[in-house]
Protein backbone atom coordinates (compact mmCIF):
# COMPACT_ATOMS: atom_id res chain seq x y z
CA UNK A 1 0.00 0.00 0.00
CA UNK A 2 1.22 3.36 -0.68
CA UNK A 3 2.46 5.67 2.14
CA UNK A 4 1.44 9.44 1.70
CA UNK A 5 2.84 11.40 4.66
CA UNK A 6 4.50 13.73 2.57
CA UNK A 7 7.94 13.25 2.79
CA UNK A 8 9.40 11.36 -0.91
CA UNK A 9 10.15 7.57 -0.57
CA UNK A 10 13.82 7.98 -1.13
CA UNK A 11 14.15 10.26 2.01
CA UNK A 12 11.94 8.45 4.22
CA UNK A 13 14.28 5.33 3.38
CA UNK A 14 17.03 7.50 4.11
CA UNK A 15 15.82 8.57 7.24
CA UNK A 16 14.87 5.25 8.10
CA UNK A 17 18.15 3.88 7.44
CA UNK A 18 19.90 7.19 10.14
CA UNK A 19 16.69 5.34 12.50
CA UNK A 20 18.35 2.02 12.14
CA UNK A 21 21.86 3.06 12.98
CA UNK A 22 20.30 4.71 15.79
CA UNK A 23 18.49 1.92 16.77
CA UNK A 24 21.31 0.03 16.48
CA UNK A 25 23.40 1.85 18.61
CA UNK A 26 20.61 2.46 20.97
CA UNK A 27 20.08 -1.68 21.41
CA UNK A 28 24.20 -2.38 21.78
CA UNK A 29 24.39 0.33 24.79
CA UNK A 30 20.95 -1.55 26.08
CA UNK A 31 22.91 -4.68 25.72
CA UNK A 32 26.05 -3.61 27.25
CA UNK A 33 24.32 -1.61 30.01
CA UNK A 34 22.41 -4.78 31.15
CA UNK A 35 25.59 -6.93 31.05
CA UNK A 36 27.29 -4.39 33.22
CA UNK A 37 24.43 -4.36 35.63
CA UNK A 38 24.62 -8.12 36.52
CA UNK A 39 28.62 -7.76 36.77
CA UNK A 40 29.15 -4.59 38.71
CA UNK A 41 30.95 -5.82 41.90
CA UNK A 42 33.26 -2.99 44.26
CA UNK A 43 32.63 -0.91 46.79
CA UNK A 44 30.07 1.05 44.50
CA UNK A 45 28.14 -1.94 43.56
CA UNK A 46 24.75 -0.78 44.94
CA UNK A 47 24.39 2.59 43.64
CA UNK A 48 26.18 1.48 39.97
CA UNK A 49 24.14 -1.94 40.03
CA UNK A 50 20.75 0.33 40.83
CA UNK A 51 21.56 3.21 38.36
CA UNK A 52 22.45 0.58 35.25
CA UNK A 53 18.87 -1.07 35.94
CA UNK A 54 17.49 2.59 35.29
CA UNK A 55 19.76 3.21 32.45
CA UNK A 56 19.17 -0.22 30.70
CA UNK A 57 15.12 0.23 31.15
CA UNK A 58 14.60 3.52 29.82
CA UNK A 59 16.49 2.17 26.70
CA UNK A 60 14.60 -0.74 26.36
CA UNK A 61 11.85 1.37 25.82
CA UNK A 62 13.83 3.92 23.49
CA UNK A 63 14.54 0.88 21.19
CA UNK A 64 10.74 0.54 21.07
CA UNK A 65 9.96 3.84 19.99
CA UNK A 66 12.43 4.11 17.53
CA UNK A 67 12.06 0.52 15.77
CA UNK A 68 8.13 1.87 16.06
CA UNK A 69 9.33 5.17 14.12
CA UNK A 70 11.01 3.25 11.28
CA UNK A 71 8.24 1.24 10.98
CA UNK A 72 5.87 4.38 10.71
CA UNK A 73 7.90 5.59 7.67
CA UNK A 74 7.57 2.02 5.93
CA UNK A 75 10.33 0.09 6.31
CA UNK A 76 11.47 -2.56 8.27
CA UNK A 77 13.10 -2.01 11.48
CA UNK A 78 16.74 -4.21 12.08
CA UNK A 79 15.82 -6.52 15.00
CA UNK A 80 18.77 -9.27 14.93
CA UNK A 81 22.47 -9.23 16.57
CA UNK A 82 23.85 -9.66 13.15
CA UNK A 83 21.96 -6.44 11.69
CA UNK A 84 23.06 -4.62 14.98
CA UNK A 85 26.54 -5.11 14.70
CA UNK A 86 26.91 -4.54 11.28
CA UNK A 87 25.38 -1.09 11.97
CA UNK A 88 26.22 0.09 15.89
CA UNK A 89 29.01 2.52 16.39
CA UNK A 90 29.05 1.16 20.12
CA UNK A 91 32.00 -0.66 20.76
CA UNK A 92 31.31 -4.29 22.29
CA UNK A 93 33.18 -5.11 25.34
CA UNK A 94 35.05 -8.45 25.84
CA UNK A 95 35.11 -9.88 29.58
CA UNK A 96 33.96 -7.47 32.80
CA UNK A 97 35.89 -4.37 32.92
CA UNK A 98 36.55 -3.06 36.79
CA UNK A 99 33.13 -0.87 38.14
CA UNK A 100 35.36 2.51 37.03
CA UNK A 101 36.30 1.50 33.73
CA UNK A 102 32.27 -0.06 33.25
CA UNK A 103 31.27 3.81 34.04
CA UNK A 104 33.71 5.34 31.49
CA UNK A 105 32.72 2.75 28.45
CA UNK A 106 29.09 3.23 29.55
CA UNK A 107 29.95 7.29 29.12
CA UNK A 108 31.20 6.56 25.60
CA UNK A 109 28.62 4.97 24.85
CA UNK A 110 25.94 7.57 25.02
CA UNK A 111 27.90 9.83 23.58
CA UNK A 112 28.52 7.66 20.68
CA UNK A 113 24.58 7.61 20.61
CA UNK A 114 24.43 11.66 21.26
CA UNK A 115 26.55 11.93 17.93
CA UNK A 116 24.31 9.13 15.92
CA UNK A 117 21.28 11.55 16.79
CA UNK A 118 22.68 14.22 16.19
CA UNK A 119 24.07 13.43 12.40
CA UNK A 120 20.49 12.78 11.55
CA UNK A 121 18.92 16.31 11.98
CA UNK A 122 20.21 17.80 8.33
CA UNK A 123 18.08 15.09 6.86
CA UNK A 124 15.30 15.98 8.68
CA UNK A 125 15.47 19.36 8.22
CA UNK A 126 15.75 19.03 5.21
CA UNK A 127 12.15 17.14 4.73
CA UNK A 128 10.25 18.97 7.69
CA UNK A 129 10.25 15.32 9.59
CA UNK A 130 8.73 16.97 13.13
CA UNK A 131 8.13 13.64 14.23
CA UNK A 132 11.34 11.99 13.70
CA UNK A 133 13.30 15.08 15.21
CA UNK A 134 11.16 15.03 18.14
CA UNK A 135 11.95 11.48 19.01
CA UNK A 136 15.70 12.39 18.44
CA UNK A 137 15.29 15.89 20.60
CA UNK A 138 13.67 13.36 23.24
CA UNK A 139 16.42 10.81 23.06
CA UNK A 140 19.29 13.49 22.96
CA UNK A 141 17.98 14.77 26.11
CA UNK A 142 17.89 11.31 28.19
CA UNK A 143 21.42 10.92 26.44
CA UNK A 144 23.22 13.72 27.31
CA UNK A 145 21.91 14.29 30.58
CA UNK A 146 22.92 10.31 31.38
CA UNK A 147 26.52 11.14 30.03
CA UNK A 148 26.77 14.13 32.47
CA UNK A 149 26.29 12.14 35.59
CA UNK A 150 28.61 9.23 33.95
CA UNK A 151 31.14 11.66 33.46
CA UNK A 152 30.30 13.53 37.02
CA UNK A 153 31.26 9.85 38.39
CA UNK A 154 34.43 9.60 37.10
CA UNK A 155 35.65 13.13 38.23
Amino acid sequence: MDIHLGIPETQRKAIADGLSWLLADTYSLYLQTHNFHWNVSGPMFNSLHLMFETQYTELALAVDLIAERIRALGFPAPGTYSAFAKLSSVDEVEGVPAARDMIAILLKGQETVVRTARGLFPLLEEVNDEASADLLTQRLQVHEKTAWMLRAMLD
